[in-house]
């Protein structure tokens, strides 16, 4: 990778991890409140949400208007917008670790910042489901592509 890909990459993820910090989204008691939604539900995520797919809009506004991007050669975009058991299993596998420990992958890896033992728990945990899966799924599903 080349020094300035590396570097709008580590200023990606550290913009990206300072929003999860100061959203609160690192806190595993506000996400798990949002998703009580039958209690003292907290809402605060939902403003979160939406404002990733603001974000998300306008970057895809930027990209229709680019004839590539600006550090590659080319847009990598799934080719595969196929909705499947792969997909839909995965889903259900997401929130139900994100029902139960209250992270998911971005605000746990940004948390390991903190240096809480729970939080290395849940990181150490999701490495080990990854390493699962990629030695026990079936060849023939491989990953998904991407155009190139």
């Amino acid at each position: 990778m080349n020094t300035p890909r590396l570097l709008a990459a580590f200023a990606s993820g550290l913009l990206f991890g300072a929003g999860l910090a100061l959203s609160g989204m690192m806190d595993p008691a506000r996400v798990l409140g949002f998703l009580d939604v039958a209690g003292a539900w907290d809402p605060s995520l939902a403003f979160v949400l939406a404002g990733a797919v603001g974000v998300s809009a306008l970057g895809y506004a930027v990209k229709a208007r680019m004839p590539r991007p600006a550090l590659a050669d080319q847009f990598e975009i799934p080719a595969n917008r196929s909705v499947d058991a792969r997909l839909l299993g995965g889903a259900v596998l997401f929130g139900i670790g994100w029902g139960l420990a209250g992270f998911c992958p971005g605000p746990a890896l940004a948390g390991l910042t903190l240096g809480l033992p729970e939080v290395a728990l849940f990181v150490a945990a999701m490495f080990a489901g990854m390493l699962l899966f990629r030695f026990t799924a079936p060849r023939s599903t491989g990953p998904i592509t991407v155009s190139r």
